[in-house]
């Protein structure tokens, strides 16, 4: 007959062993991962942003497909290529606060991290924001949620000068 203690031993070490953890994955890791997000990816590293998305959250950021980013005048593209505080304002208004999986999304304005709103849509499983409609959904990482967008949303106008426009490091999105 076998030792009780051995099998009440080996069962307990069995439980009490974490399982294989799955390494952390933030949301620029998580949205450079996606495939359809390299324009979006890159910005966020030209626009200092990605510091913030890195490590700080929960957020739920409504990030727009590289087909989107293409979409894009000429115009729109030169002006945010050589103009930092406008592309960390740009996609400052595709985050918001906290973690919102495309079920739980409430039809309404809320507010995003440029400090503007945005409007919500959510209509028989069809998500929208403003104009963009939500082509992918529940990219979930550690520090919040990323659904992809088919336009890219264009803030409101704001007046130059404004601390909340500064990319910064650490506090790039409040």
């Amino acid at each position: 007959m076998k030792n009780p203690f051995i099998v009440v031993g080996l069962l307990c070490s069995l439980l009490l062993t974490p399982v294989l953890s799955v390494a952390a994955t933030d949301l620029v890791t998580t949205a450079s991962e996606a495939g359809s997000l390299k324009k979006f990816t890159a910005a966020l590293k030209q626009s200092g942003l990605d510091a913030t998305l890195l490590e700080n959250g929960p957020y739920t950021v409504f990030a727009p497909s590289d087909q989107a980013f293409s979409n894009l005048s000429e115009k729109e593209h030169e002006a945010l290529r050589h103009d930092k505080i406008k592309l960390a304002r740009l996609l400052s208004y595709h985050v918001l606060p906290g973690k919102t999986l495309i079920a739980e999304v409430r039809p309404g304005k809320t507010g995003t991290a440029a400090d503007a709103p945005v409007v919500l849509t959510s209509d028989n499983g069809i998500v929208t924001i403003n104009t963009a409609n939500v082509v992918e959904s529940d990219l979930v990482a550690d520090n919040g949620v990323i659904h992809v967008i088919d336009r890219v949303l264009l803030p409101p106008l704001v007046v130059h000068g404004s601390e909340k426009l500064e990319p910064k490091t650490e506090t790039a999105i409040k």
